[in-house]
């Protein structure tokens, strides 16, 4: 794993070529350092070039909701419909990523566009185009005997003959959160990339995978990977302890794995990436 020191020396060499700060998109590209190295290093990008004696960039700084949701609007009436996630991502100029962290789903967009257009005369041409609002629920005290539920009970008993999902959670492609080894697996192939690594192989042996992973500039090396829904599963399941150098989980809850095993703990990966400045 790329550590502080690697960073900052390539931000410096890239802002000695480029006559200025590296923009994080860039310095991801040029470097061969992940965003998800940099994000377990440094708070922000911003904070990573300053460190390195730098200014950021000025294209790095926090756009103002406004501006996302101007050009949110300027995509329905070019297109006289609300876009989908890809119509947007080929036709707007910002990061779907980034209007989903600051507004939540994209399917929720309407509604907040909604609001933001207001009493404002310049978006009334798309008010046909917006989906009807949504009505707000009254508000008082329950009835006697009406029936409540307290916050975080389970509300129903589970229908046989119907899958069951995680945690909605919104990231990407992904809708909600894995419930076993082959959601870890989806989920890490939509990462590997970003971690640093390449697959070179999935196999229903174990180990599970075969991959190189990026361990500096210009160098690799191979690792075997084991996925597991919870890392204390690859006890629980024997696998030998030398057959594998990482085990790539949703959850690790087993605080006595060996240390020489890695562990990728992706629900804390998404998070990371989350937080991570664009």
């Amino acid at each position: 794993m790329p550590v502080k020191k690697d960073i900052l020396d390539s931000i410096a060499a890239m802002a000695r070529r480029m006559g200025r700060a590296p923009s994080l998109s860039e310095f991801v590209a040029l470097a061969g350092i992940s965003e998800y190295f940099v994000s377990q290093c440094f708070p922000s990008w911003s904070d990573a070039v300053r460190t390195a004696g730098l200014e950021p960039n000025t294209s790095n700084v926090r756009l103002e909701d406004c501006e996302l949701l101007k050009d949110w609007g300027e995509t329905v009436r070019k297109n006289r419909a609300i876009p989908s996630r890809r119509t947007y991502q080929r036709e707007g100029q910002y990061d779907i990523r980034t209007i989903e962290r600051r507004f939540g789903p994209w399917s929720s967009i309407p509604e907040t566009f909604r609001k933001f257009a207001q009493d404002k005369p310049e978006w009334a041409d798309l008010a046909a185009l917006l989906p009807d609002a949504v009505p707000k629920k009254k508000r008082g005290r329950a009835k006697e005997g009406a029936f409540a539920i307290p916050p975080g009970a389970v509300r129903y008993a589970p229908l046989r003959d119907r899958a069951a999902y995680g945690n909605p959670i919104h990231f990407r492609g992904l809708r909600h959160e894995p419930v076993n080894e082959q959601g870890v697996l989806l989920l890490f192939g939509m990462l590997a990339k970003e971690l640093g690594y390449i697959i070179e192989a999935v196999q229903n042996e174990f180990p599970d995978c075969e991959a190189m992973r990026q361990i500096a500039p210009g160098r690799w090396q191979r690792v075997r990977i084991e996925f597991e829904f919870e890392s204390r599963n690859f006890r629980d399941h024997g696998h030998p302890v030398d057959g594998c150098d990482v085990i790539v989980c949703w959850r690790h809850n087993w605080p006595e794995c060996p240390e020489d095993i890695e562990v990728v703990e992706l629900s804390s990966v998404i998070k990371s990436l989350a937080n991570a400045e664009h």
